[in-house]
């Protein structure tokens, strides 16, 4: 019986130990910073929807990543457009390089209803304000530095919904090739009227070209703001502003400062920055 007891005392002592310590690792555990239990934590929301915390943690660095991305590839997008005067001296290579970076920003765009509030209702849309072209390959705006009058200057994209406008200023073409000092700087602001619309792809935005202007600013270093303009009211078609209208652009990525489009017709991509405002 004395050595029955004996063995019950070591059993019981060697239990106790085995109890002793998974305590302490759960302690441990619980208290540790890098425990196991921490990958498995949740919390919840207001609704009682479970969220795990490393879930996360995963999303908020693959947002972070993306945002790089984005800035990695607007960067790249400016110092091309800038070498290359806008598309207007870029080779068929350049060109080439240079829609390859727009093909990966149009892949990171988190825009998903840009024509919201196009028409002018009580919704802002997130277009509205003045975006400078920085790039183009749209052969209608390209072919207007073939003229042997005049070159182009600025061109915006001027968004105040439901109207869109328009924007190129025109210099002459020897104005460029002289310094001021020489020659009197010369502009010409040719403004193109248009409505916008919606369509039924919440990235799709019709136009209804209504009117031309061209507008002196400036001749011979003087102002001629008080010139008059010439304006023409364009015909207006019916159902030239329907939801089969070929007059549209979609909107392909953007973001606060910077918008790609491709026009339907007559085709061709432009990239706009964000500016504060369009003066001459």
């Amino acid at each position: 019986s004395c050595d029955f007891k004996g063995r019950k005392e070591t059993i019981s002592y060697a239990m106790m130990q085995q109890y002793c310590c998974i305590i302490a690792l759960l302690i441990v555990s619980l208290t540790s910073p890098t425990n196991a239990f921490s990958s498995l934590h949740k919390i919840s929301d207001r609704s009682g929807k479970i969220y795990s915390s490393t879930t996360n943690d995963a999303d908020e660095q693959l947002s972070v990543k993306r945002k790089e991305e984005q800035e990695y590839f607007k960067k790249r997008l400016l110092e091309l457009a800038a070498s290359y005067d806008r598309g207007f001296g870029a080779s068929s290579r350049a060109g080439d390089e240079v829609v390859s970076v727009i093909d990966e920003l149009e892949k990171l765009n988190d825009e998903t209803n840009a024509a919201r509030g196009i028409e002018g209702n009580n919704e802002l849309s997130p277009l509205e304000g003045s975006w400078r072209m920085i790039w183009t390959t749209a052969q209608d705006v390209l072919s207007l530095n073939a003229s042997p009058v005049s070159t182009v200057g600025a061109i915006y994209q001027v968004f105040s919904p439901p109207v869109v406008t328009n924007i190129i200023d025109l210099i002459p073409k020897f104005q460029a090739l002289l310094p001021p000092s020489v020659f009197p700087p010369s502009l010409v602001r040719a403004e193109v009227t248009t409505r916008a619309s919606a369509r039924p792809e919440p990235m799709r935005v019709g136009l209804n070209f209504e009117a031309v202007k061209l507008q002196p600013v400036q001749v011979l270093g003087m102002d001629a703001d008080v010139l008059p303009p010439f304006a023409v009211n364009l015909p207006q078609i019916p159902g030239a502003d329907s939801e089969s209208s070929p007059g549209y652009f979609d909107v392909t990525y953007l973001d606060d400062e910077l918008l790609i489009i491709r026009q339907n017709a007559p085709g061709g991509l432009f990239a706009l920055y964000k500016t504060d405002n369009n003066n001459p």
